[in-house]
């Protein structure tokens, strides 16, 4: 059940004459036009991006504090004794759900991509957040997502081009799905769609935020962009799991579990990849900036400028270890443990 300023919100599924996409879109609009979030989310905006790095800057890093950094489709539930902060980024149509226990602290971040994982994902997210009975109050924020409504052109000409959508079936799925859990999700931040969209002069449109911060023993949120000193550990691999994820049975319709709360050490779940994707590395390689774009992302004109580098460097780690077994011996994780500053250290 949501709950906005502690009242809970109208739920539109006693109304039998919507269906339930219906519903969905119905309550993500109301929610999205509530005056408390409306606030909120232009708080939210006033706030200065956190701009995360873990470089050396003389003999002090740049940042400091205990970190856990997710990759898209990936999540995290930290312990404020444990942790410090809880990062992503990267995300353009992808939205950052926060879920916080009001009481013990523990909070659970994910980087949510697809409305397909969205069930699953937040049960995975409430499983160590979750008091013994199921009237713990839950804070929830939202970060990403933008209007990035695309015309798609069919072979017969404009007139049966139709609008789609990434962003806004995934906030719709996120919005009902907490609704119809008998939890108590108070949203706290709705920074989605067109509260987080931006135009330049020919009218293109981007999201303001593309990642968000959360301060594990305050619950405060602020926007975040991550370098890539701090997009860690094991940055490649962990990318290489999210394409390897959609195959894997496994994996389906859930979110990828990489960080163990209870032991503060990233554990990176062996994955194996056929040389099929070794050779879609190397074909995807070998095409343009411009086309790697339209092919690899859902919002080519919104992505970070290191968007390009970063596939191709995930494609060239593939080529130069085509057998995944080089990666992950005897089918073992691969295990990074905190050193006393802070960083990660394989163990």
């Amino acid at each position: 059940m949501i709950y906005v300023g502690g009242v809970p919100f109208p739920d539109d599924s006693s109304s039998s004459s919507l269906s339930s996409s219906s519903q969905g879109n119905s309550q993500l609009l109301n929610l999205m036009k509530h005056p408390l979030l409306v606030s909120s989310s232009d708080s939210f905006k006033n706030l200065k991006e956190q701009k995360v790095s873990f470089e050396e800057c003389g003999s002090e890093r740049t940042t400091k504090g205990r970190y856990v950094y997710l990759f898209q489709r990936e999540y995290a539930t930290v312990d404020p004794a444990l942790v410090d902060f809880a990062g992503t980024d990267e995300a353009t149509t992808c939205v950052g759900l926060v879920i916080r226990n009001r009481k013990s602290g523990m909070t659970s971040l994910a980087h949510m991509d697809s409305p397909k994982v969205v069930d699953a994902g937040i049960s995975q997210m409430l499983s160590l957040v979750l008091d013994d009975n199921f009237e713990t109050e839950l804070d929830v924020h939202m970060v990403g997502g933008f209007e990035d409504i695309a015309i798609k052109h069919s072979n017969d000409g404009d007139q049966h081009a139709k609008p789609e959508s990434y962003s806004f079936p995934l906030c719709c799925k996120l919005v009902e799905t907490l609704q119809k859990r008998r939890e108590s999700f108070h949203i706290q931040t709705l920074c989605i769609l067109e509260h987080n969209t931006k135009c330049d002069a020919q009218g293109n449109t981007y999201p303001i935020f593309n990642g968000c911060l959360v301060e594990a023993s305050t619950g405060s949120i602020f926007p975040a962009s991550f370098d890539r000193s701090s997009r860690c550990p094991d940055e490649i691999v962990r990318r290489i799991r999210v394409s390897v994820s959609y195959e894997d049975s496994n994996w389906e319709g859930k979110l990828i579990d990489t960080y163990d709360t209870k032991t503060d050490r990233f554990v990176i779940a062996p994955c194996s990849w056929t040389i099929r994707l070794v050779h879609i590395a190397w074909n995807l390689r070998q095409l343009p900036d411009e086309e790697i774009l339209r092919t690899c992302s859902t919002s080519p004109s919104a992505e970070g400028p290191d968007f390009i580098n970063n596939e191709r460097r995930v494609w060239d780690y593939l080529l130069r270890y085509p057998e995944w077994t080089k990666t992950f011996p005897r089918r073992q994780p691969r295990l990074f443990e905190r050193t006393t500053n802070g960083d990660w250290k394989r163990c």
